[in-house]
């Protein structure tokens, strides 16, 4: 886990909000505090969907929900608050460990995720690994830290790791 600062909030954004960046993430959940506090979870209701055909995943991908969050937080005002908490995609999860040479279950992992959280003020954005069972193995979680931070680098949103 760690905890990354991305202090030009403005280009972030608009990453996060107007272009694909973040698209093949999973939305686990997020909140949007402006004149109200919008609560969303990104678990879809499969019984919603009891007819169709298909896999259906667990969670809905950012793609499909970022325009509603973005019609929440657009206006003159910017939102006092969001959080918004991302999982890697369980495909996405296999190419990770296959490019690492890690040698780790798929099936054990419960997600690997970015958690970004903007106080009016800061953006920051924490990483976080879960395994379905207990593991001391740290590799997977290095793995993951230095993905997100090559990934920052490769869209070209400027960031700073924080320490301590």
């Amino acid at each position: 886990m760690i905890a990354i600062n991305l202090p030009n909030i403005k280009t972030c954004m608009a990453h996060l909000l107007l272009k694909e960046t973040f698209d093949d993430f999973l939305f686990i959940e997020g909140e949007i505090v402006t004149a109200n506090t919008f609560t969303i979870d990104g678990f879809i209701q499969k019984k919603f969907f009891e007819k169709d055909t298909g896999l259906i995943p667990e969670y809905t991908s950012w793609s499909a929900l970022r325009d509603y969050c973005f019609s929440i937080i657009k206006g003159k005002r910017t939102p006092l608050s969001f959080k918004f908490i991302y999982s890697m995609s369980p495909d996405a999860i296999q190419k990770l460990i296959t490019s690492a040479s890690l040698d780790v279950d798929p099936h054990e992992i419960q997600g690997l995720y970015l958690n970004i959280k903007y106080d009016g003020e800061h953006l920051i954005c924490i990483t976080g690994t879960s395994f379905k069972s207990f593991s001391l193995d740290k590799t997977l979680e290095k793995a993951w830290d230095g993905y997100v931070q090559k990934f920052f680098e490769g869209c070209g949103i400027e960031y700073a790791k924080m320490e301590g």
